[in-house]
């Protein structure tokens, strides 16, 4: 089954790098093991950048492993190095407490917790950290890297070399800590895998061979490959910015429309990626679009699968109505929840105070932003295509926008959904 496992992640695209790959298919047909893969909190959500490790976990699980993620509440206090051109900021004990418990709770949702022999945990470094003294971590594990050997690690070779900024001391042993995670978690869960994004390569190598100096434990890295766009922009970021798991920070509608608009060219790998869907039904699913007219139907399984892993029924079932809505211009069925989450991040929002509203539509319109000028107002509003609530209105409506805007017809007594022409949207709140 294990064997099966690493090929079915070959045809994903999934396997970047592997220590001792020769005996890793061996090693996990030989019976049930464990694994782990860590997690930063560096806010107080994971990103979607997350998503592939996490989803990782829960495939080497349902072919029989234990995975463990780890929640780095030692790691998070130093800040990983890794590829990034300058010196992390710190953050106080506390704020990185709170994101830890944050970060547990979203890492629930993917791997499981009753699962008999192969039940997922939870584990957090500080555990194993916060009582050693500084005197010991030197001895005893300092002791095992060569500062040759850690300066020659691309990471930190690029750090060192780049003109004016350089490496604390500080993030320079974060190489250490995370090494020393995997062999603490070699001798106390025999744990005996790592998985890690490419970045990780370097940290992961060194945790295994402090296992093998500190415990003579042999033990394996895997690392996936960093998701990359084929347009060379970053993946996981908007215009509006990163895209988090916690829908407080990106809603499940927002969410939706972030991969409902993957270019043609990336959905395919994305859905190997990013679902469970056998490789052969994406395979067949891009045979189908390349024969189809018209769009491909590939972002809207994606955008499907992926919701509903990450916010279950209810936000998958949100964000399709809110999408439903929007296009047919049926506004009646979107709940009070629905028109929150277009507030938050779905649609330009403002609010406005009942009694200071503009003299006229154009002004009104022209303010949000869904005009270059008034002018372009009064000409939609002479084509009646301005709509508020789903109700056309005309030129002889510009000076009445109490009369439009009264609060007795408000969606849910407070929201007004402004369209003009098919595609700009703005959304008012009557305060």
């Amino acid at each position: 089954m294990s064997s099966a496992l690493l090929t079915d992640l070959k045809a994903r695209g999934l396997i970047f790098q592997v220590a001792g790959e020769d005996q890793l298919p061996a090693w996990l047909d030989g019976g049930t093991r464990t694994l782990y893969c860590g997690f930063d909190p560096t806010a107080d959500s994971l990103h979607i950048g997350s998503l592939v490790p996490l989803l990782m976990l829960r495939r080497f699980q349902l072919a029989g492993h234990r995975p463990l993620a780890l929640v780095g509440g030692a790691t998070g206090l130093i800040g990983d190095p890794s590829f990034k051109a300058q010196e992390r900021q710190l953050n106080t004990p506390d704020v990185i407490a709170g994101w830890v418990e944050k970060i547990h709770q979203q890492v629930s949702r993917f791997i499981d917790f009753d699962a008999g022999p192969v039940s997922a945990e939870v584990v957090n470094n500080l555990d194993w950290t916060q009582g050693m003294d500084v005197l010991t971590f030197l001895r005893d594990v300092g002791k095992h890297f060569s500062v040759n050997a850690m300066i020659q690690k691309e990471s930190v070779r690029q750090r060192i070399e780049r003109e004016g900024s350089g490496i604390s001391f500080t993030e320079f042993t974060y190489m250490i800590l995370q090494s020393f995670d995997f062999a603490e978690l070699s001798r106390r869960y025999d744990c005996s895998l790592q998985l890690g994004g490419s970045d990780q390569w370097g940290n992961i190598t060194g945790g295994i061979d402090l296992a093998r100096r500190m415990y003579g434990k042999q033990v394996f890295g895997l690392t996936m490959p960093l998701i990359t766009k084929a347009d060379g922009t970053k993946f996981g970021k908007t215009e509006s910015g990163t895209v988090w798991l916690d829908p407080a920070r990106t809603s499940p509608y927002a969410f939706y429309q972030f991969w409902l608009n993957t270019a043609d060219v990336d959905v395919y790998r994305f859905l190997k990626y990013f679902t469970f869907l056998p490789v052969a039904a994406i395979d067949a699913l891009q045979r189908a679009d390349e024969e189809r007219q018209g769009r491909p139907e590939a972002q809207a399984v994606l955008a499907r699968e992926v919701t509903l892993l990450v916010h279950g029924d209810a936000g998958l079932s949100a964000a399709q109505r809110i999408t439903e809505a929007l296009f047919s211009g049926d506004l009646g069925q979107l709940s009070e929840s629905d028109l929150e989450q277009l507030r938050q991040d779905g649609l330009p929002a403002s609010a406005l105070a009942a009694g200071s509203l503009p003299a006229t539509l154009t002004q009104l319109l022209a303010d949000a932003g869904m005009a270059a000028s008034g002018k372009q107002v009064k000409d939609a509003l002479g084509r009646k295509a301005v709509f508020v609530n789903g109700r056309a209105l005309g030129w002889e409506d510009n000076e009445r926008v109490a009369q439009c805007l009264d609060r007795s017809l408000a969606l849910h007594g407070r929201f007004f959904l402004a369209r003009l022409g098919k595609k700009k949207y703005h959304l008012f709140e009557l305060l």
